[in-house]
């Protein structure tokens, strides 16, 4: 079976990159069109977001998945020829990298945790691939800012350098401008 499509769409907060994935996959041909949501609310003003989020989409006959981790659990929720969306690997990516912050225990901390995570991600995305009509993937370009958070701008350089080379058409968002990379 031949995969589906494959758009990778990265860029800076705020730069359209979520408003340019939903046209394009509101664009391709398919039976339904799904969003996967990794958005977690820990404080008031990230709830209310999500809430206006779930509500616009669903006026827009979005079919959303809540998935903040594991992004291998949506899989068994993708139907054959759905068109799909998932927002955003940096947020997936600091909620797995993290998870046990509460226990003291991260992810990031323990030995071979992330190299799991990565494996399972990469395999879901094929698995997602072979599923949907077309798959676009949203991440936010903080590659350029200064480095906070060594763990986790390496493993975000890794995905987005796997994505953009797997991807059918990679595409960087600049002041709502759509820029071609690939």
């Amino acid at each position: 079976m031949v995969p589906g499509q494959l758009v990778f769409i990265s860029g800076g907060v705020r730069s359209g990159k979520s408003a340019y994935a939903e046209m394009l996959v509101r664009g391709a041909p398919s039976e339904r069109i799904v969003y996967i949501a990794s958005g977690i609310a820990r404080d008031p003003e990230m709830a209310e977001r999500i809430a206006r989020h779930r509500s616009d989409r669903a006026q827009d006959g979005w079919w959303t998945i809540e998935q903040p981790q594991q992004l291998s659990e949506a899989l068994p929720l993708i139907r054959q020829n759905d068109a799909v969306l998932w927002d955003c690997v940096t947020t997936w990516l600091a909620n797995e990298l993290y998870e046990g912050f509460e226990q003291g225990s991260l992810c990031a901390d323990t030995p071979g945790c992330m190299e799991q995570r990565w494996q399972e991600l990469t395999n879901t995305i094929d698995s997602i691939r072979e599923k949907a009509v077309y798959f676009a993937v949203v991440s936010n370009e903080v590659l350029d800012e200064p480095l906070v958070d060594h763990t986790y701008q390496e493993w975000l350089g890794k995905i987005h350098q796997w994505l953009a080379s797997r991807a059918d058409h990679a595409i960087e968002m600049e002041n709502g401008l759509a820029i071609r990379r690939k």
